[in-house]
């Protein structure tokens, strides 16, 4: 079995008296969707918060790559190829959609920040921009300003971005949210193949997607992973049901 490109192990992280996470481990492997799920609450951002860098474990271990990235920051987990959207779109909304993925671009070039109007006739920065744009259907809007774009939109928007990183592992918080049906299956398709690019970590509350799409689900409630296995195995496990999907054994 290949080694995973992500692995956690024990990790916590309280607030006051709430834990949070409570003794988290879980891996994503190469060519995986590895879906979590839970009720809200259940402390799903706050792991991928502690993931991506933005916030700080108060223990445990999180090895990305085969290094352990515990002191990194974000900045730092994004260029070894950590790739995240957000549940919260955290967009530049006076910019086009264009210039949201130039700015990744940007970034994954390690160039200074360049806002002078020469920028958008630089191809190095528009031409990969565009690409990430197109691929995920985006490519009719990039130059609407963010804040004009549909929530849907900012969705496909935000995964473009992390597509621009050029990730090797995408860390997914709600992807559907606010789409609607068709929007929601146009996304399941696209993120089924993204995961020969980079294996995902899926955090999403629509089940008709996390069915379709996970090689393996963990279940998160209070902070602790009560379950982990196939889409057959979650379906079926009596903790899971009661404790999530709402049904008794």
């Amino acid at each position: 079995m290949a080694e995973p490109v992500l692995s956690i192990r024990d990790l916590r992280k309280t607030f006051g008296a709430l834990k949070a996470t409570d003794g988290v481990s879980l891996d994503l492997r190469p060519g995986e969707i590895h879906a979590l799920i839970g009720p809200n609450g259940a402390g799903k951002s706050t792991l991928i918060h502690q993931i991506a860098g933005s916030l700080r474990p108060d223990s445990g271990s999180i090895r990305f790559l085969g290094q352990d990235v515990g002191e990194l920051g974000v900045a730092a987990r994004a260029r070894m190829g950590l790739g995240r959207s957000f549940q919260i779109s955290s967009l530049a909304l006076e910019f086009s959609a264009l210039r949201n993925v130039m700015l990744a671009v940007q970034s994954r070039q390690a160039s200074s920040f360049r806002f002078l109007k020469g920028v958008m006739r630089d191809r190095s920065l528009t031409e990969p921009a565009m690409a990430a744009l197109e691929r995920t259907g985006l490519a009719p809007r990039a130059h609407v300003p963010a804040a004009e774009l549909s929530h849907g939109e900012r969705r496909q928007l935000e995964i473009a971005i992390a597509l621009a990183l050029g990730p090797k592992t995408f860390l997914l918080d709600e992807p559907m949210a606010g789409m609607g049906p068709e929007g929601s299956r146009a996304l399941t398709a696209f993120l089924d193949g993204l995961r020969q690019e980079a294996p995902i970590l899926l955090v999403e509350h629509d089940m008709d997607a996390v069915f379709a799409l996970a090689d393996r689900i963990s279940v998160l409630v209070y902070g602790r992973i009560i379950a982990s296995g196939t889409v057959d195995e979650i379906r079926s496990h009596p903790d899971v049901r009661r404790a999530y999907l709402g049904e008794t054994a």
